[in-house]
């Protein structure tokens, strides 16, 4: 195919609007839509091996002229795609019978697609009433076979580097966990350790409010080591989704209330607005509910402390929506995506002590009840967590 000057720069720079997507089916948009005027066609559809099952997958498929009312067989030529990878070879199939519908006049090219120097899969172009192809069409759609290739290959890379990155960060998180949990649990252990050896000293002898202070001290140190290990136990069961949950009818907002009045009882202080309309009933397990709310409000203590903790919760669009808010420091953007993954914890909090569990335990409990948490910040005004759970109408 001889080209010229022009013809060549409009290549360029098709390919260079190509290269810059982002998406790689939005960069295969580009390359087809792009070069139809040069290289007519109706329908277009690349077919990829399946490694386990051997068949063949429709990973791509646009209809671009007269077959998109015509039948699937018909319309994106998963016969010669077959024959494709049988042969490795491009395949051209014109209709050998006269037909006065030109939806039956399927003129077929096949071309195959290599991933990493093996046949993968293939490009097939389907023309409805013709023209055949010519050579110059060929060797055009070989070209967007190539690029097509490419387009996969960098697709599969980028999976292959998210991926990647997925599992080191997660390595760098138990590492992380390990370190955090060793000084978490040292720190009671240390606490129990002092003063029942303290108390057990024969060359001393405490008063009453000194041994009653040693022994409330050993009490709650006790009851601190014991939340973290259930943590982490309930992490791991979460984790293997082997966690029992136990559904019935419950009223949200009084288990919050009663929450609420739990954590009052040990933190006085809190300032805690309440903001319920008159909402339903929902199938919950109110124990798991009642510590997804006692994670939230750990949190708050932990990370906005002698912050104002507001509640709301609304019936919308047969959903439960709660609204938890508090007006502390806020999580900057780029860590949010992140907070409710297992050992996470947000980066640059001195003296924050946590496993980086809560708000993991948080998300499984909802996700169990059909639900779904997100949280939204702002720096210096605060963090809110939404809650939604599906209103049962049968409860």
């Amino acid at each position: 195919m001889k080209m010229d000057a022009p013809t060549l720069t409009a290549l360029n720079e098709l390919f260079r609007n190509v290269a810059q997507q982002a998406d790689w089916k939005a960069a295969l948009d580009t390359l087809f839509v792009s070069l139809r005027g040069e290289f007519v066609f109706d329908n277009v559809a690349i077919y990829l091996l399946d490694p386990h099952s051997k068949g063949l997958d429709v990973v791509y498929a646009r209809a671009m002229g007269r077959g998109k009312t015509a039948e699937a067989d018909a319309a994106w030529g998963e016969l010669i795609a077959s024959q494709v990878l049988n042969s490795g070879k491009s395949i051209v199939h014109e209709p050998t019978k006269a037909h006065t519908d030109r939806l039956m006049l399927a003129y077929l090219l096949g071309l195959p697609i290599h991933l990493g120097g093996r046949l993968s899969g293939a490009l097939v172009f389907v023309r409805f009433g013709g023209p055949p192809y010519s050579e110059a069409h060929v060797a055009l759609a070989s070209l967007q076979a190539f690029w097509t290739s490419s387009l996969i290959e960098r697709r599969d890379l980028q999976e292959a580097r998210d991926e990647l990155e997925s599992v080191q960060r997660q390595m760098r998180l138990q590492d992380d966990f390990v370190s955090t949990i060793s000084h978490e649990l040292r720190t009671p252990l240390g606490f129990i350790k002092g003063y029942s050896t303290s108390l057990l000293r024969q060359d001393t002898t405490w008063d009453q409010d000194t041994t009653h202070e040693f022994l409330n001290i050993i009490d709650e140190e006790a009851d601190r080591l014991s939340h973290l290990i259930e943590n982490m136990l309930e992490s791991a069961r979460l984790q293997s989704h082997t966690l029992q949950f136990k559904f019935s009818p419950i009223r949200l907002d009084a288990l919050v209330r009663d929450v609420t009045t739990r954590v009052k009882m040990h933190q006085p202080d809190l300032e805690v607005e309440l903001d319920f309309e008159n909402v339903p009933p929902i199938r919950g397990d109110g124990l798991r509910l009642s510590q997804v709310f006692e994670n939230l409000f750990n949190n708050a203590l932990k990370y906005a402390p002698n912050s104002k903790i507001s509640i709301s919760m609304r019936n919308q669009d047969e959903k439960l929506k709660v609204a938890f808010a508090d007006q502390g420091e806020g999580i900057p953007e780029e860590f949010i995506p992140f907070i409710f993954e297992r050992f996470y914890r947000v980066p640059g909090e001195a003296g924050v002590t946590g496993t980086g569990l809560g708000l993991y335990i948080c998300n499984q409990i909802i996700l169990a009840h059909h639900g779904k948490i997100w949280a939204e910040s702002e720096l210096d005004k605060g963090t809110t967590f939404f809650i939604e759970l599906p209103v049962d109408a049968l409860v």
